[in-house]
């Protein structure tokens, strides 16, 4: 049994939200507490290695079409308002929160005060109450712990009010449905309600960072990993969900500066969270051999199933979801640097898994294609993923994390641009994809192949090669790279027919040029000028 944390929070501190506490409240708990008060209360068990599992319910991931933001004199006309940024009347958000905070008061609640943002010249100070304690523990390892010392006066910036047990009234709450995440500027809070899925929490404190830094400090927020080498090189890593930006930036000769949303100011890159969410669909050591090691007491575990009549991970099952995940703290990572702050990048790499089978596994940008790119974050799923998918299907997503971006993304573009410039960065475009053809003909890259890629890039040996551009996407190849077969650098090259990499590829640039329409009036000539062509 472990021993009761003594840190206690006022009461007073939540009366003032209009919390009426009839309940106990559990404030700032070690992870060993939350993990045997979830085993307690029949909310978890542990696996083999001591992590807690969890199964967040009828949600397994976010529900963007139910995120709200609220739209008032702070937000009208800042807020690029769209169908990820929806937006909902002030009268719903705080008829909800009376609610929410009403439905909390008669239970037990958990809360947790943290920082967001490594660089303390930028940190915001969050306190979350939750409904329970696993999704308190996502809390502590998804943000930045304090020292006990900095609770004696934390004044919280923010607020989150989480409990998925709450459900809206869409009749009278403006909601689309019984779950909502709604996001106040003015208020400075996130009430989440009717879902358990933890990513909610950690994805609205990235949405509010997206708005409040590159307008308010001039930091760019980026959705993407970093790392550092020990002569203090840093590279950046941006691309969507299954591209590898968790995996290729766990490289064991370099330092781990976080997994997922960095700012870059005019010093260098700092990470906003404490902690890293990794997907665990098909995790095994021999590839993920940090992240693998990483599920161990404190962790938690979403959505997995065990192997029958064990308490073994099935890592390749996807009976609940394939959006299964892990959270855990930063020095969970042997190689994490902390605190999580680096220096200005180098390199930057766009992750893309292009299951056409058209872009090559490497090439370089110019800062017009870079911003080009950028805006069009660009991946592909692969067939089978939804119910009548039988060919690859695009995904555009601006900036790599449309979701949570609430500015143009043509402002996060134009950051970036001029960023790039004043400290002359080498872009990269990385496909993790397929090669040989698309999906169902071609094969997959190899990790190991990648890896080798990115290496050559950061450690200069790609510099002084020679390159050929490709077609239709006039991109920049090196004939050569370093522990990597010349014959799969150009992948029009590795195709049975040149003719049918052809007709794929003008279909893909087709797809590029139509999905840039809606941003292409915010867009400078420079930018424009990188679209592929389609004749």
């Amino acid at each position: 049994m472990s021993v009761p944390t003594m840190i206690t929070l006022p009461k007073s501190a939540l009366i003032n939200l209009g919390l009426r506490l009839s309940g106990d409240i559990h404030y700032q708990l070690t992870p060993e507490e939350l993990t045997e008060q979830t085993l307690q209360r029949g909310e978890g068990v542990l696996n083999d290695t001591g992590a807690l599992v969890i199964n967040t319910g009828k949600f397994t991931g976010r529900s963007p079409k139910d995120k709200y933001t609220v739209k008032d004199a702070v937000t009208e006309n800042t807020v690029h308002w769209n169908d990820f940024n929806i937006a909902i009347e002030e009268k719903y958000f705080l008829q909800l929160k009376e609610k929410m905070v009403a439905y909390l008061g008669e239970k037990d609640i958990w809360v947790r005060d943290c920082f967001a943002c490594a660089d303390t010249q930028y940190r915001l100070s969050l306190r979350v109450i939750n409904e329970n304690p696993w999704s308190n523990l996502f809390c502590y390892n998804m943000f930045i712990r304090p020292e006990e010392k900095e609770l004696d006066d934390f004044l919280p910036q923010w607020h989150i009010i989480q409990a998925p047990g709450f459900k809206a009234d869409p009749a009278v709450d403006g909601t689309r449905g019984e779950n909502f995440a709604i996001l106040s500027f003015t208020h400075k809070t996130i009430l989440i309600g009717g879902t358990g899925y933890t990513g909610e929490m950690k994805k609205g404190i990235f949405t509010m960072l997206n708005y409040i830094l590159p307008q308010r400090a001039k930091v760019l927020s980026m959705h993407c990993s970093a790392n550092m080498g020990k002569d203090g090189d840093t590279a950046v890593f941006f691309g969507l969900s299954g591209t590898g930006k968790t995996t290729l930036s766990a490289d064991p000769n370099r330092l781990l500066i976080g997994d997922d949303e960095h700012g870059w100011t005019d010093n260098g890159v700092f990470n906003f969270e404490g902690g890293c969410y990794a997907k665990t669909i098909d995790l095994s050591e021999e590839k993920e051999p940090e992240i693998y090691r990483a599920i161990k007491p404190g962790a938690l575990v979403e959505n997995i199933t065990f192997v029958p009549g064990t308490n073994k991970i099935d890592f390749s099952s996807k009976k609940i979801t394939e959006n299964t995940r892990v959270s855990y703290p930063l020095h969970f990572i042997s190689n994490a640097l902390e605190p999580s702050v680096g220096k200005i990048p180098r390199n930057i790499f766009f992750l893309t898994c292009d299951a056409y089978g058209v872009l090559p596994p490497i090439s370089r940008l110019t800062p017009g294609q870079a911003m080009y790119q950028f805006i069009s974050g660009y991946t592909a799923k692969v067939a089978g993923t939804e119910a009548g998918v039988t060919e690859p299907k695009s995904t555009f997503s601006a900036c790599f994390g449309a979701p949570f971006l609430p500015l143009h993304p043509a402002q996060y573009a134009e950051m970036l641009g001029k960023k790039m410039k004043e400290h002359n960065v080498k872009i990269w475009l990385v496909n993790t994809g397929w090669s040989g053809g698309p999906y169902g003909i071609g094969s997959r890259m190899k990790l190991s192949y990648t890896r080798a890629m990115i290496t050559a890039a950061l450690e200069g040996h790609l510099d002084n090669v020679d390159y050929d551009t490709t077609p239709w996407f006039k991109l920049s190849v090196p004939n050569t790279c370093p522990n990597v077969p010349s014959a799969i650098l150009n992948a029009r090259n590795t195709w049975p027919s040149a003719d049918a990499f052809d007709k794929k590829a003008q279909e893909l640039a087709k797809e590029f040029v139509n999905n840039f329409k809606k941003y292409a009036d915010g867009a400078s000539e420079e930018i424009l000028s990188a679209a592929p062509v389609t004749e």
